[in-house]
């Protein structure tokens, strides 16, 4: 046998196997665009439905409410390091802001006449 018939079987097997995947393809319509909204999915890649609860703080958080947030890895997931920067900066923000509305809360008090109701 020789080079050109190589050639020919591997031409032969190449095409009966598009054949069977663009025939397999148009019966599951796996590549098929189809629309929804305003973008368009390829079927069988849609977004994936959240299997675990999501992660929430109160609406009146606390730094220790910050403390308390745990997300759950994931393959793909966030760098934690970076996550666990910004907790910590959304924390100490939280608390400063809690110690300002304090001190202001104070100064407030003892500038109120008797009788005056501050909260």
């Amino acid at each position: 046998m020789g080079p050109v018939s190589f050639f020919l079987i591997f031409l032969a097997i190449a095409l009966i196997g598009a054949a069977l995947f663009f025939g397999a393809d148009s019966a599951s319509g796996i590549f098929r665009r189809r629309r929804s909204g305003d973008a368009a999915l390829l079927d069988g890649f849609d977004e994936p439905v959240a299997s675990l609860p999501p992660v929430l703080l109160p609406a009146e958080a606390t730094p220790a409410d910050v403390d308390r947030v745990r997300f759950s890895l994931g393959l793909r997931g966030y760098r934690m390091d970076q996550v666990d920067q910004v907790l910590d900066d959304l924390r100490d923000q939280l608390a400063a802001k809690d110690r300002e509305i304090e001190r202001l809360r104070a100064e407030l008090r003892a500038h109120a006449q008797p009788g005056e109701s501050v909260s």
